[in-house]
C-alpha cells in the first residue's frame, strides 16, 4: 500500500512539479488552504503531513495528529517556528525541513524590491495610473555604481544578492556576527552602526531564533539610516519592529521599505479580500496606507521554478529517508529522539 501524504499549502501551478518529482511513488493529496485548527479533519487517514509557513502545527494539532497516528509532520520549507518541536517530540512523531533552496529566489526579490524602492518605480507607476506623468522627486537617485547597499545577513542568500548588487557596481557593506573568509572581492564587512549610516539600501537576510532576536531590527538601527535610504525585509517579520519601521516612514526618517513578511500573516496570504484587512489598525493595513512608500509582497521569496524544485524533491527524500531509518540529515525531531 502506497504512503499516503496530505500536502497543504499548495498552488495549482505547483501540481505538476508534485507529480514529476514523485520518483518514490507517494499517494500525494494537494490542498491549496492551509492547515488550522479548523481544517485539522483532513489530515485523518494519511500516513505524512507536508506543510509550508502559515500552517499550524502546534501542539493542539500535533496532538491530535498524533491520535489519529500521525507520525511524520515534515515542512517544505527553511524556517520552521510553525511546528511545536517539544510536542512533536513528546508525541514521538517525525519532523523534517529543507535547510535550503536555490538562494537566488529569495536574493533576486530583495534585489528587485531594492531597485524598485530606492528608484521610486511603485510611485512611478502609482502615479501614471492616475494620469499624473510629472516626475517625482523621489525617482531622482544615484545610479547603481554609486550605490551603496548594505546586507545584513550574509548567509546563502544575503551572499547571492551581494553578488548582485557587485555585479552592476554598487558597493556592498556587510554585516554579520560571524563573517566569511574569501568574499572580500564581493563585500566588505563593516559594523552595524557603520553599515546603516552609510547604505542607501538595507537588506535582513537574518534568521529568526525565537526568543532571541525578536525585533533586533528597531527604533534605534532606523534611527541609524539616512532618510534617502530604504529598507527591504524578505527574512522573517518577527526580526523587525513593525511599528517602528511604520513611524519612520511616516516621519521620513527613511525614504521607503519593501517586505514580503508581516507578522499575522497567515491571515491574509495566500486569500483574496480577507476580513483582516478591515481592521484599519493591523500592521497591513497601516502599511497600505503607506502605499507607494512602502510595498508588500505575499511571501514569494520561494516562490521561483528553481526553489520549488528543491523544496520538493528534498522533502520526497525526507520522507524516503525516514521510512528507510535513515534520519542523518535535515531531521528537526528524529526517529529515535
Amino acid at each position: 500500500m502506497a504512503f499516503k501524504i496530505i500536502s497543504f499549502g499548495t498552488r495549482d501551478n505547483e501540481i505538476s512539479h508534485f507529480d514529476a518529482l514523485n520518483k518514490e511513488g507517494f499517494e500525494m493529496t494537494y490542498k491549496s488552504e492551509n492547515l488550522s485548527h479548523d481544517n485539522i479533519d483532513l489530515v485523518k487517514g494519511f500516513d505524512g503531513v507536508l506543510l509550508r509557513a502559515n500552517n499550524v502545527a502546534d501542539k493542539q494539532n500535533l496532538d491530535q495528529m498524533a491520535e489519529w497516528g500521525i507520525k511524520y509532520v515534515f515542512t517544505r520549507t527553511v524556517g520552521y517556528n510553525h511546528i511545536d518541536l517539544d510536542a512533536a517530540k513528546a508525541n514521538g512523531q517525525i519532523v523534517a525541513y529543507v535547510p535550503a533552496y536555490s538562494p537566488y529566489a529569495v536574493a533576486d526579490l530583495a534585489f528587485g524590491l531594492g531597485i524598485m524602492q530606492n528608484r521610486n518605480l511603485s510611485g512611478s507607476v502609482a502615479s501614471s495610473n492616475d494620469s499624473d506623468f510629472r516626475p517625482n522627486p523621489a525617482s531622482f537617485v544615484p545610479e547603481f555604481q554609486s550605490l551603496t547597499v548594505g546586507i545584513l545577513g550574509t548567509g546563502k542568500i544575503g551572499l547571492a544578492e551581494a553578488k548582485l548588487w557587485k555585479g552592476v557596481g554598487a558597493k556592498v557593506l556587510g554585516y554579520d556576527p560571524y563573517p566569511k573568509d574569501g568574499i572580500e572581492d564581493i563585500l566588505t564587512y563593516a559594523s552595524m552602526e557603520d553599515l546603516l549610516k552609510e547604505a542607501d539600501i538595507v537588506s535582513l537576510h537574518v534568521p529568526y531564533f525565537k526568543g532571541s532576536n525578536d525585533k533586533f531590527f528597531a527604533a534605534d538601527q532606523l534611527k541609524m539610516m539616512k532618510s534617502s535610504a530604504v529598507l527591504v525585509n524578505t527574512a522573517r517579520a518577527e526580526i523587525t519592529d513593525e511599528e517602528a519601521i511604520i513611524a519612520a516612514v511616516k516621519a521620513g526618517d527613511i525614504k521607503g521599505f519593501a517586505t514580503d513578511v508581516i507578522s499575522n500573516e497567515g491571515a491574509y496570504f495566500g486569500q483574496v479580500n480577507p476580513a483582516a484587512v478591515d481592521d484599519s489598525t493591523s500592521i497591513m493595513a497601516q502599511f497600505q496606507s503607506l502605499y507607494p512608500k512602502v510595498v508588500v509582497t505575499p511571501h514569494i521569496g520561494s516562490y521561483t521554478e528553481n526553489a520549488l524544485h528543491d523544496m520538493i524533491s528534498i522533502s520526497y527524500k525526507n520522507f524516503a529517508n525516514a521510512l528507510n531509518g535513515n534520519s542523518e540529515e535535515n531531521f528537526l525531531v528524529k526517529p529515535e529522539a
